[in-house]
């Protein structure tokens, strides 16, 4: 059976997400919880060969792949692109969700992380997130899955969240009601003729899943 199978990864915990501070393009590490995380992810990947990989420019993503792949003790080519980037937090980063709660009131803070158009100050919507990760997906990397490869996505919880978006044709409610776990594997298969063929969200075992496709 040929290939044509999309492995999406988001980045394992990071410093920021152990904090609770909005992260953004904040280019922060993995905690040690984040490294087994990708470790884990590269133990449930282990008998799968990538042809290509992709990653964001931010080193949480690129740390994360490069657990999964030592892992598998595989070296495949490696793209990274600012188009993978998380979802820009403008003024929020760096700050605690809770103090950005007190200081700009619990239900504004609320809009700008759940609303699909609605950016923080000097931030980004997920729609505008999804204008710049999408061009990049259909024009570079879907060509490579549909050319019988498998390809892995290492990247962000909101421009991951903006590719399940297009490939399973999801509303804005259906996708803020989307979550993708860390390091958690979502696969995506396509047939020959190129069509969704098939999705599978792989957990962890160490943790419950936090992964979730609504489609309701």
């Amino acid at each position: 059976m040929k290939k044509r199978n999309l492995y999406l990864v988001r980045h394992g915990q990071s410093t920021y997400n152990l904090e609770n501070r909005f992260t953004g393009w904040k280019d922060v590490e993995l905690t040690e919880l984040g490294e087994r995380q990708a470790k884990e992810a590269g133990e449930i990947l282990a008998n799968t060969n990538f042809d290509y990989c992709y990653i964001s420019n931010l080193k949480r993503a690129r740390e994360t792949l490069s657990i999964i792949l030592n892992e598998m003790n595989q070296s495949p080519q490696i793209e990274n692109n600012v188009a993978l980037n998380e979802r820009d937090y403008g003024n929020l980063i760096g700050q605690n969700k809770a103090e950005a709660a007190e200081k700009f009131g619990a239900d504004q803070v609320q809009i700008w992380r759940r609303s699909f158009d609605i950016p923080p100050p000097g931030g980004e919507s997920l729609k505008m997130t999804a204008e710049r990760t999408l061009p990049y997906y259909k024009s570079v990397i879907l060509p490579k899955v549909l050319d019988s490869n498998n390809i892995i996505i290492s990247a962000h919880g909101n421009s991951i969240r903006a590719i399940v978006m297009e490939i399973f044709n999801l509303t804005p409610t259906q996708i803020l009601k989307t979550e993708v776990g860390w390091c958690e594997p979502w696969k995506i298969s396509y047939n020959k003729t190129g069509e969704l063929s098939d999705y599978q969200i792989i957990p962890r075992p160490s943790e419950p899943s936090s992964s979730h496709l609504y489609q309701n």
